[in-house]
């Protein structure tokens, strides 16, 4: 946002908090309505408890409904805790069925149940229809507003048909078509009905390659296939076929974004992403879990040590190059990590072979490892005078490097094939279990080159 349009949100802002504060409702009304639903959330967001209790009552529930699709889910909850419990329960029902759902998953169980019984029974019965899916799910993202036709109406009925389910439906730019018994058997354009003659018939004029995904399928497959498939819209069904719901693009951006956050926190070894408005024990108490077992794990790395003792005590500028060698094969082994992880993300490995993705990494690991060996070789015999002391450390990073990168690759794929998330093999924790592949190469080298060294 450049400064001229942040002036122009923060004069506006500034009339509308005039219009609210002397009770001018038609004007408050007439300015806040003429923002985007995400510039009032971001004002909801903003503004003190009290003012928001005022705005609720110079809207209705189906315009508090827009601005609350438009809130984060995590940071939604005291909104709703704040509003009238009649008022809220209205608002859900207003609300996009998947949304509401999504919103009502973040709830206090008690507080779901007593917004159902509150609401309007239809749309009560839909919502709970979508809330024993389990999450992350197809059916836990699809909304059931859609708009379907039967193969055997014409295109005129099927317009007709169209017109008056629309104004509820979430999109309308495909139409899905099924058949008596409510099986999806085809798809058909907005296009399409509007270019078609009134007397045809849609068994006719639809698409019988319509792709659809299972109701149990999970969030982040379907969020490649619609990025594939370019998608706006994706069917859901049942083992039978019946169409159950529809997922949209906006529903699917919402999941990449809960996906990427997640992958996120997991190669920075959190259990979830930190939110700047958590309590410092809120925070601790999501990074401990991972920061103890990495402390477990590094202190099997000094004890590693400890058992070289001897060598050090032997030759004890040996001791100088543990840093290097530990981080160099850290750094390599996240590199890989990063790849694998992104390639099993979005499907490219299965594209290119798991195989030949593992005997790349394995060539550029020597390919590195080859390099940053040989160049380190020359700094430590320039800087320290002893040829063998360089071949020791270059030998030792190059070794390092290849089974660390091996280590970075081979990771995520073994957890991957246990169903194990593989971004759960963090950057630390392959840091950490790189640091005792190479401390164990290193001294197990130098063990070797003492009668050299000495």
């Amino acid at each position: 946002m450049d400064h001229l349009e942040y002036e122009e949100r923060m004069n506006q802002w500034a009339m509308i908090k005039d219009a609210l504060f002397n009770e001018q409702i038609d004007q408050f009304r007439a300015e806040f309505l003429d923002m985007h639903p995400y510039d009032q959330a971001k004002i909801f967001e903003a503004v003190e408890d009290e003012v928001r209790l005022q705005i609720y009552t110079y809207l209705s529930p189906e315009e508090v409904a827009d601005v609350m699709e438009h809130i984060d889910y995590d940071e939604i909850e005291p909104f709703f805790t704040e509003m009238d419990p009649r008022f809220a329960a209205q608002v859900f029902a207003e609300m996009s069925t998947d949304d509401a759902v999504d919103i009502l998953n973040e709830l206090d169980k008690n507080k779901v149940a007593s917004f159902l019984t509150i609401m309007d029974d239809n749309a009560a019965d839909e919502i709970k229809d979508l809330l024993h899916y389990e999450e992350k799910t197809a059916g836990s993202i699809m909304t059931t507003e859609f708009v379907v036709v039967k193969a055997s109406m014409t295109i005129k009925e099927a317009m007709g048909h169209l017109r008056k389910e629309a104004p509820d439906a979430e999109t309308i730019y495909y139409t899905y078509v099924i058949d008596e018994e409510k099986q999806l058997v085809g798809v058909i354009s907005l296009r399409d009905l509007i270019i078609s003659e009134e007397d045809w018939m849609i068994s006719d004029v639809m698409s019988e390659r319509v792709v659809s995904v299972s109701v149990g399928e999970d969030q982040e497959e379907i969020a490649r296939m619609m990025r594939d498939y370019d998608f706006l819209a994706l069917p859901v069904v049942d083992f039978q076929q019946h169409l159950l719901g529809i997922i949209t693009v906006d529903d699917i951006m919402d999941v990449m974004e809960e996906e990427a956050s997640d992958d996120y926190s997991k190669l920075a070894a959190i259990s979830d992403v930190d939110s700047p408005d958590d309590h410092a024990f809120t925070s601790a108490k999501k990074r401990l879990p991972w920061l103890i077992i990495l402390l477990f794990l590094g202190s099997f790395t000094a004890s590693l040590i400890g058992r070289f003792e001897a060598t050090l005590d032997q030759v004890a500028v040996l001791a100088i190059f543990i840093p290097l060698i530990a981080g160099m094969a850290g750094n390599t082994g996240t590199q890989a990590l990063a790849v694998a992880v992104r390639g099993i993300a979005t499907g490219e490995i299965y594209k290119q072979g798991k195989m030949k993705m593992v005997f790349r990494e394995a060539g550029t690991g020597l390919i590195t490892g080859v390099s940053c060996g040989a160049l380190i070789t020359l700094i430590v015999y320039f800087w320290q005078g002893n040829i063998y002391l360089g071949l020791l450390v270059g030998l030792s990073i190059m070794a390092a490097l290849v089974v660390a990168t091996l280590a970075g690759s081979l990771v995520p794929l073994v957890m991957h094939r246990f169903n194990i998330d593989p971004a759960v093999a963090s950057g630390p924790f392959i840091t950490t279990i790189n640091d005792i592949i190479s401390i164990l190469i290193y001294f197990g080298m130098a063990t070797a080159f003492m009668g050299l060294l000495i």
